[in-house]
């Protein structure tokens, strides 16, 4: 099975809902409706009991009574199980086997028991549900965030309030000092320094100024700014880590999976325990005890819970997992594939030097680079899109982005063409020789004419040496620098961060080859990457990882995990966070299993008494606590990139 399938495997049903309210309005009222009919039965049963205790003459009274509070509860479980026949799912199980203890308990007549059963364990949904809406609530807060007014600059000049989901791209708007950014934007002017917590997990303020990118929802602390919106409210960044985070939690586990594969079996077993009980005792009570005390509560949400509370804690480091499949394949990881420009290196380019040639007007040329690289989201477009003003920049069609080369438009001047050298020797555009120099080189011809070289430099991120040495310690020691840069570029890189593995020069296709060899020669990597060039690589490794700030929509769509602030030593938190949360998960299916185990053996041995049943659902539920207990200790996690 290949990992998109999986992914989309993972997405499927799941018993528990989740999204950015804490419970929908078709689950509120279908939990309102269940605790409504369980405060019903009991009050019921109440009664029937009081009948029987001081009116021992109304027995069948109080028959009527305790068999009315059973059919009043029956509904929800005998609808349940007969859903899960057609969808198996653990929880459906569970509804199951209740609903065949019921049919056993109106068998024999214990109609006390028949009645006590469903109101037990719809009692135990209910606090199931409650207990996991810790990622919920995180969802929640994070919603709130994309709702908020914008101060739009009209053409005239003058302000307009208006909700922030009304933006376009192109829109100008104005940011005070205590205003929220109302949508991805790019700081035209002013500067000042902005909260981006909620957003990234960075508690340290950051300082922004022109031409930088800022992400909605980011509070600004103190200054003014003037912001053109470069993405709609609904596709911001934080908008895309809401519908991850949402993805992330509708999917399952893979031991969910599992475990559901021999659902069938199991309940078989269960049956054929509790009629061997039946027949050996002869006391139905045991069969009865035998058929609750199998319900796999507690392991039905070991693995969700505890998948769930991980996924909410990489969210407060500032990571995003798309799928609880990946949290747990990155506990595996044992090989580190990453790219340079903008992983390693902070991918803000600056431009040090133009290298024209001969007799051509450097002005133009200049403008149609820099409006040709405004096109696209490449670190070394980006870089050159500044090299003027935005109302400067000349309209262009037929614009073409050649994945790892450059980009093609056409204007009115002619065709233009900005990128590598294979770019233009594929396009059989003539090259003066390319010149000596440690960065990023880029070209541009206009109309088939070569008209000159671009050198830029870039700097090595701050917390890379600390990142990579974090990824040695924890047993990554296999490391691999990927690029499209050239040899010398990339082994300066490689050298000053200690990674020994260097493939320079290469096209998409070549870093996917150079994943799929790594995979096939027995490791499984990680693969690091921030722009379009990376996609492909991201999507063939065994976990996908894209840097969040100035990575590209394509990229982010293709990784597994996004680093929201793009900080590197979040690759070491994700590791450490997805071993815990492995031990986590071990110790609750072992301890769910052991308790299963033993409360049946305790009842096919008639060691649970005379309301043995009735013990055995109370005991399940006491198993579901402790497991959520022991998943809640996850959210305790606190990594602060250091060891």
């Amino acid at each position: 099975m290949t990992k998109n399938e999986r992914y989309h495997q993972d997405c499927g049903h799941n018993h528990i809902p989740f999204n950015g309210n804490m419970l929908t309005p078709e689950e509120q009222r279908k939990a309102s409706k269940q605790l409504t009919l369980a405060m019903l039965a009991i009050g019921l049963l109440a009664l029937g009991l009081f009948w029987r205790w001081f009116i021992p003459q109304g027995e069948y009274i109080a028959q009527i009574l305790c068999g009315v509070s059973s059919l009043i509860v029956a509904y929800p479980v005998f609808s349940s199980a007969y859903k899960s026949l057609y969808r198996q799912t653990l929880h459906g199980v569970t509804d199951q086997l209740i609903a065949l203890a019921m049919l056993g308990a109106w068998a024999v007549g214990d109609l006390i028991t028949a009645a006590l059963l469903p109101i037990i364990m719809i009692f135990g949904h209910i606090l199931e549900e409650r207990s996991m809406v810790g990622s919920q609530q995180a969802i929640a807060a994070l919603s709130k965030l994309t709702h908020s007014k914008a101060r739009l600059i009209n053409d005239d000049g003058n302000i307009v309030l208006i909700d922030n989901d009304r933006l376009a791209v192109g829109d100008r708007v104005e940011v005070r000092a205590g205003d929220k950014i109302p949508a991805d934007g790019r700081i035209i002017k002013g500067q000042a320094s902005l909260d981006t917590a909620s957003i990234t997990g960075e508690s340290i303020p950051l300082d922004v100024t022109v031409g930088m990118d800022v992400f909605g929802g980011a509070i600004n602390l103190d200054g003014f700014l003037q912001i053109q919106i470069i993405r709609p409210s609904g596709e911001s960044t934080l908008g895309k880590i809401i519908q991850l985070m949402q993805q992330a939690e509708r999917a399952k586990p893979p031991i969910t999976r599992l475990l559901e594969r021999y659902i069938g079996s199991y309940i078989v077993l269960v049956i054929l325990v509790a009629a061997i009980t039946w027949f050996i005792t002869n006391d139905p009570q045991a069969m009865l005890s035998v058929l609750v005390a199998a319900c796999p509560c507690a392991l039905v949400l070991s693995a969700p819970a505890t998948a769930i509370a991980g996924i909410t804690v990489a969210a407060r480091h500032g990571i995003l997992i798309r799928s609880s499949a990946f949290l747990e394949e990155v506990a595996d990881i044992n090989s580190l594939i990453i790219d340079k420009t903008g992983t390693l290196t902070q991918g803000s380019l600056h431009l040090q030097q133009i290298q024209f040639m001969t007799g051509i007007n450097e002005t133009l040329i200049t403008c149609l680079a820099a409006s040709l690289g405004a096109t696209s989201n490449h670190p070394v477009s980006k870089a050159l899109s500044s090299l003027c003003q935005y109302n400067q920049y000349y309209p262009l069609t037929n614009i073409t982005e050649k994945q790892g080369l450059g980009v093609i438009a056409e204007c009115e001047y002619g065709l233009i063409v900005l990128g590598r050298v294979e770019l233009f020797q594929q396009l059989d555009i003539i090259l003066p020789n390319i010149p000596e120099h440690d960065g990023p080189i880029t070209g541009f011809a206009l109309a088939g004419q070569f008209q000159g070289w671009f050198l830029l430099a870039d700097n090595l991120r701050p917390e890379t040496l600390t990142a990579l040495s974090q990824l040695r310690d924890l047993g990554l020691t296999r490391q691999l620098l990927l690029t499209g840069d050239r040899q010398n570029v990339a082994e300066r890189i490689a050298h000053d961060v200690g990674i020994q593995n260097v493939i320079a020069q290469a096209l998409p296709e070549d870093k996917l080859k150079c994943v799929n060899n790594e995979i096939n020669n027995g490791f499984r990597p990680m693969v690091v990457g921030d722009g379009i060039n990376d996609s492909l690589a991201l999507k063939a490794g065994v976990v996908g990882v894209a840097m969040g700030v100035g990575g590209s929509d394509i990229t982010i769509s293709s990784a597994d995990i996004v680093l929201i602030g793009s900080d590197l030593r979040c690759l070491a938190t994700c590791i450490r966070l997805s071993r815990h949360c492995r031990r986590i998960l071990q110790f609750n299916v072992i301890i769910s299993l052991i308790w299963t185990l033993a409360i049946v053996i305790a009842a096919a041995f008639g060691l649970l008494g005379m309301a043995g049943a009735m013990i055995a659902a109370i005991l399940h539920n006491i198993s579901t606590i402790l497991v959520l207990g022991n998943a809640a200790r996850l959210l305790q996690f606190d990594d602060q990139h250091e060891q």
